[in-house]
């Protein structure tokens, strides 16, 4: 996989150094084109050390020393070219198909994905020239963007401008080295849940499970990456930067979940339910904190609302609804068992009882089984086995079967 980089000039290039170490760690062979604005404020030589490429710069393009053009070769070499921090200079250049340096000359060279992702002050981003050129390439299909968020900018000024930050930009990279851009999902309601449910029985102590609400956070962005419109309702989640195209809905407990999800549910294509809810709760709760020496040896429980079965009762012909199993030891049988049990159209079971895998890794393994509609009941459900790999790439696969 080859990642081409285009820095322009502004403050926020110093965060493409991390992206482009995170890319390399990861194995992604990556090249970078310094414009003359980006070497303001980064230099060649921390760019050619992090990627282990010469960084590529205007002088290079005017000078005969390569055996073809270099915006050429740059562009056939490239499966996905990244533009960050994207200038308001360049993106009105992009916008009207100029190209007067070695980033522009090679964007038009070149097929891959392009993933854009701009900073530059707020008055400048609300300019209605500027706006009109970034939704002209947003209506492109070979354009991808990683808009800029709000907050504190370099010219001290608080609102929107502010460049992505990697922990969003890289997961949107390994989505389109993937998909190479497809928009499969486009215009599909995508409904998500994900995270492990608390179940108080005083303000700080509760009933709970080790998730983390990776999974579910991978599945949102790879099917926001696809096009989808995405809620994610999360018990649990990383503090990481989110793409703000996902819609978040915070819950706490089953109860909570179980309200968001029914809120949620009817205007949804997909449903994917990769929370893990808490089987019981207790049946007694403290609004003030119990001393310990007035905590109960015995903690009477009641059962707590079957999500899955209430969504499954209500599910209408054009919508599909996929299950998780979290199990230890066989994870086929307790599966197969809730598939059928549930009618569900999917059922994703993955062990948690094996080294990196399962809650809080960033890595995962699955089975998946599919239950195809207006088959006979002894007809055996179809089964996909998905080798250990990172959560995102599992959440890709995942979406390539149910989506």
């Amino acid at each position: 996989m080859r990642v081409l980089i285009g820095i322009g000039g502004g403050i926020a290039a110093y965060k493409v150094c991390e992206i482009i170490s995170s890319l390399f760690k990861a194995g992604i062979e990556v090249k970078v084109i310094l414009t003359a604005g980006g070497e303001q404020f980064i230099t060649p030589l921390t760019v050619a050390t992090l990627s282990r490429h010469p960084a590529y710069t205007d002088r290079d393009f005017w000078q005969p020393i390569h055996y073809r053009p270099l915006h050429i070769e740059l562009g056939e070499w490239a499966d996905l070219f990244l533009i960050s921090p994207l200038t308001a200079n360049t993106l009105g250049k992009l916008a009207h198909g100029l190209a007067d340096n070695l980033l522009t000359n090679t964007v038009l060279a070149s097929t891959c994905p392009i993933l854009l992702a701009p900073a530059m002050n707020t008055e400048m981003w609300e300019q209605v020239a500027v706006r009109r050129n970034w939704e002209s390439l947003c209506q492109d299909s070979r354009y991808h963007a990683a808009a800029p968020a709000a907050g504190l900018l370099a010219c001290d000024r608080v609102g929107r401008g502010r460049m992505a930050e990697p922990a969003a930009i890289l997961p949107y990279i390994h989505s389109l080295l993937r998909t190479q851009g497809k928009l499969d999902l486009l215009g599909k309601n995508v409904l998500i849940s994900t995270g492990g449910t608390r179940e108080f029985f005083d303000p700080v102590r509760f009933i709970g499970n080790p998730a983390t609400g990776k999974m579910g956070l991978a599945l949102a962005q790879a099917a926001v990456h696809r096009g989808a419109n995405v809620t994610l309702v999360h018990a649990t989640l990383p503090e990481i930067a989110i793409d703000e195209r996902i819609v978040i809905v915070p819950v706490i407990s089953s109860e909570d979940m179980q309200r968001e999800m029914l809120a949620h549910f009817a205007g949804a294509d997909l449903v994917i339910m990769s929370a893990a809810v808490a089987d019981v709760k207790p049946a007694d709760y403290s609004a003030q904190k119990l001393p310990k020496k007035l905590l109960p040896t015995e903690l009477k429980l009641l059962p707590v609302p079957d999500i899955l079965t209430e969504l499954s009762q209500l599910k209408q012909p054009h919508q599909k609804l996929i299950g998780f199993a979290a199990q230890t030891g066989d994870i086929i049988t307790p599966a197969l068992d809730k598939l059928h049990r549930k009618q569900l159209d999917a059922i994703v079971t993955n062990p948690v009882d094996l080294p990196d895998s399962g809650f809080g890794s960033d890595r995962n393994q699955a089975i998946i089984f599919i239950q195809h509609p207006n088959t006979p009941e002894t007809t055996p459900p179809t089964r996909i086995d998905i080798l250990p790999c990172a959560k995102l790439e599992m959440a890709h696969q995942i979406l390539d079967r149910v989506g």
